[in-house]
């Protein structure tokens, strides 16, 4: 059977999918609703993702995956200013082809309970910091950093994505993100403390 080509790729289906359900909510996001968003008809988004479901867990992998390539860099890179830039561009590279998962991950609120993805993809770039959940309340000079680089970066990504200015703004993006780590600027502060009362 010769498949219908299609305008977009199924990496482009699934963030768009991702971005529906961020701003709509699974139980309110259609399968029609996506089709149309992909330039595609139901039966031939069907043909693709059986279900909604299918293509829910489809977005939740992605997400998965993409969270692998974070933590990878934590695996090869040591702990440090280098390994906080390195984390940060491939976060950068990663928000900026994905603002449909990012806007997924930044709308826990859109659906109850909170997506499996957000929960997973927020560990991962929390431990790629060298940061757990369990941990937020040992370093709080880290902690606000590092929480302050990501919202910096999901914000950032997905209005420079609205704007259509993804190029000019991507080194910004990452000087910023470098800045809330205290890693931008000649002086800038240490990303660690080691008085508990900082």
């Amino acid at each position: 059977m010769t498949r219908t080509p299609r305008p977009h790729g199924d990496g482009d289906i699934l963030d768009r999918a991702a971005g529906l359900f961020a701003r709509r909510g699974y139980g309110k996001t259609s399968v029609q609703e996506i089709a149309d968003a992909v330039g595609l008809s139901k039966a031939g988004l069907l043909h693709h993702y059986p279900s909604k479901d299918a293509l829910h867990a489809a977005v939740t992998a992605r997400a998965d995956g993409l969270a692998d390539q974070v933590l990878a860099v934590r695996d090869r890179v040591p702990e440090g200013a280098d390994r906080d830039r390195a984390t940060v561009e491939v976060l950068v590279e990663i928000a900026f082809a994905h603002p449909g998962l990012v806007a997924l991950l930044l709308s826990p609120a859109a659906e109850e309970p909170v997506p499996e993805c957000a929960t997973t993809a927020g560990d991962a770039a929390l431990r790629a910091f060298g940061l757990t959940p369990d941990s937020l309340a040992d370093d709080p000079v880290r902690t606000v950093r590092v929480l302050g680089a990501l919202g910096a970066l999901a914000v950032l990504s997905l209005a420079a994505t609205e704007h259509d200015t993804v190029t000019t703004w991507r080194p910004h993006v990452v000087a910023t993100c470098l800045d809330a780590l205290g890693h931008g600027r000649p002086g800038a502060q240490p990303t660690r403390t080691t008085d508990p009362e900082a």
